[in-house]
C-alpha cells in the first residue's frame, strides 16, 4: 500500500504545483498585457509558429482526409451508404479532426520548441539579464509566444479543414468512384456554419493549452541543461493531454450552446 501511495502522492503534488504555477503565469500574462507591446517579437513568433508549421499541418491534414475517406467509403459500401462519405468526412474534419490533429501537431513541434528555447534562456541566465535591464521576461518572452499561438492556430486549422476535405475528395473520386462535382456539392450543402464554428472555437483554447504550459515548463527549469530535455518532454505530453481531454468538455459545451441558440 505504501509503495503505491508514494507515487500517487508525488503525482498529486506535482499536479497541484503545475496547476498553481500555470494559474500564476496566466495572471502575470494578463497583468503584463498593459503598456508597451513588442510587435516585432510577435511578428517573428508568428512566422516561427505559423509559417514554419504549415508544411507539417498540410501533410497531416491531407493524409488524414485521404485515410478517413477511404475507411468511411469501404465501411459504408457494405451497406450501400457510400454516398454519405462527403457529409460524414466534412463534419468530422470541421468539428474534430481538423482542430485536434492540427493542435497536436503544433503541440509536438511548437510546444517542444518553446519549452526548450525558454529553458535554455533560463540556464544561460538570459532571463536574469532581461530582468536586470528592467524589462519583464513575461512581456518580452511569454506574451509574444502566447499571442502568436492564438493568432496562428485558428488560421492553420482553417487551412487544415480545406486541405483535409480536398484529400477526401481526391480519394472519393479515384478510389470510391464518386463524381467530384457531387462530392464537392455534398460537402458545401451538408456542412453548416455551426460545424465550422464548433471546431474553430476550440482552437483558441487549444492555443492556450499549448503556449501557457510550454512557457511554464521552460521558465521552471533549474538544474542545468539536463532539465531542459525533461521540460521539453513535459510540455509536449501535458499540452497533448490538455488538448485531448479538453476536446471532450469543449465539444459538450458547444453542443449545449448550439441547443440554446
Amino acid at each position: 500500500m505504501n509503495n503505491l501511495g508514494l507515487p500517487f502522492t508525488v503525482f498529486l503534488m506535482e499536479t497541484l504545483h503545475f496547476v498553481g504555477g500555470v494559474g500564476l503565469l496566466t495572471r502575470e500574462v494578463l497583468k503584463e498585457l498593459k503598456g508597451r507591446f513588442y510587435w516585432k517579437l510577435l511578428v517573428e513568433q508568428i512566422f516561427q509558429i505559423g509559417a514554419r508549421s504549415l508544411p507539417l499541418i498540410v501533410i497531416t491534414a491531407v493524409s488524414t482526409g485521404m485515410v478517413m475517406s477511404l475507411q468511411f467509403g469501404l465501411g459504408l459500401e457494405k451497406f450501400g451508404g457510400k454516398l454519405y462519405v462527403p457529409k460524414l468526412l466534412a463534419v468530422t474534419i470541421l468539428r474534430e479532426m481538423g482542430p485536434v490533429f492540427t493542435s497536436l501537431m503544433l503541440a509536438a513541434r511548437v510546444g517542444a520548441g518553446i519549452a526548450s528555447e525558454i529553458g535554455s534562456m533560463v540556464v544561460t541566465q538570459q532571463i536574469d539579464a532581461i530582468r536586470a535591464l528592467g524589462t519583464s521576461p513575461i512581456k518580452k518572452i511569454v506574451i509574444p509566444r502566447v499571442m502568436a499561438c492564438l493568432i496562428t492556430l485558428p488560421i492553420l486549422v482553417s487551412i487544415a479543414n480545406i486541405v483535409g476535405n480536398t484529400g477526401g475528395l481526391i480519394i472519393g473520386a479515384t478510389e470510391l468512384n464518386l463524381d467530384p462535382n457531387f462530392y464537392l456539392l455534398k460537402v458545401l450543402t451538408t456542412s453548416s456554419i455551426k460545424d465550422y464554428l464548433s471546431g474553430f472555437g476550440k482552437t483558441f483554447f487549444f492555443a492556450l493549452f499549448i503556449a501557457i504550459p510550454s512557457c511554464y515548463f521552460g521558465l521552471t527549469v533549474q538544474n542545468g541543461t539536463k532539465e531542459v530535455g525533461i521540460a521539453t518532454t513535459k510540455a509536449v505530453v501535458v499540452s497533448s493531454i490538455l488538448i485531448l481531454v479538453g476536446d471532450f468538455f469543449l465539444s459538450k459545451l458547444f453542443w449545449i450552446v448550439e441547443k440554446m441558440v
